[in-house]
């Protein structure tokens, strides 16, 4: 179905929640499955966020580098991802809910220069043949830099924008910036300032593709693995991202149609 890049800016937008959100509430066909993506360079934060730090250190993209190094890339990609199926549900796991944890350290990113090539054709090749949408992290910066080449191959790219004067203001540059390198560049509405969808849209030139609401209880245990209220996954903020889920699959679609299957294929 789709590889979807979610970007950020500065004045903190909220993209690793959002992500997490819409990966627990990704609405899926028959037999297939999802897979989040950590890969900001400024560092990962499920790991110690959502998971507690429960499993350490010892999942993570910076484990590809050395497997990239020994040829071993396929293999030990699958063996990085940490099943979050069960998360919010309670039920045996169906492994359709898969993470990739991202790096530790920002130290380690510059290691990473020829990873980030190889994993966007590792997700053009899981999507198309393995039944997996991939939903990448790239954070506040991650759509630039070496790391941005996962902008560029997705099938959609979405921006994280809280609707306060001092998000807009950072993210009318950036969007501006995605917009000239990418072509198609939509925004994920995070519902806490003053203006509405419309004035954003104006405001930034592309369109407010869906938006979630402000409610920080819910979005601490996405964010820091705070204890779940009662009906989690039916509270406001998962109903909305399962609806964002829709309409960012449609855009993706819709982008990979106007395309067309060359561009595609060469992609690929």
């Amino acid at each position: 179905m789709a590889v979807i890049a979610l970007a950020g800016c500065s004045g903190a937008p909220g993209v690793t929640t959002s992500a997490l959100a819409l990966l627990l509430s990704w609405p899926k066909e028959a037999g297939r499955r999802m897979i989040l993506a950590e890969c900001d360079p400024d560092g990962g934060a499920v790991l110690h966020g959502l998971l507690q730090g429960t499993l350490g250190d010892r999942y993570g993209l910076r484990n590809l580098s050395v497997a990239a190094r020994k040829g071993e890339f396929s293999d030990a990609f699958w063996r990085q991802l940490i099943d979050l199926s069960g998360e919010g549900r309670g039920d045996e796991s169906p492994r359709d809910r898969l993470l990739l944890p991202g790096i530790s350290d920002p130290v380690q990113a510059p290691s990473l220069g020829s990873v980030w090539k190889i994993l966007g054709q590792m997700f053009r090749g899981i999507e198309a043949e393995s039944a997996h949408d991939v939903l990448v992290d790239l954070g506040r910066r991650g759509a630039f830099g070496p790391s941005g080449v996962l902008a560029e191959q997705a099938d959609a790219v979405v921006v994280v924008v809280r609707n306060t004067l001092r998000c807009l203001q950072a993210a009318e540059g950036r969007v501006r910036a995605l917009e000239e390198r990418i072509g198609d560049v939509s925004v994920l509405m995070i519902n806490e300032g003053p203006y509405p969808a419309g004035e954003v849209q104006r405001v930034l030139q592309v369109p407010v593709l869906a938006a979630l609401p402000y409610a920080p209880k819910d979005a601490r245990v996405l964010s820091d693995g705070a204890e779940q209220p009662r009906h989690f996954t039916k509270s406001p903020l998962m109903k909305a991202a399962g609806t964002a889920g829709n309409l960012v699959i449609q855009r993706a679609a819709m982008r990979r149609a106007r395309l067309g299957g060359g561009e595609v294929a060469r992609a690929r």
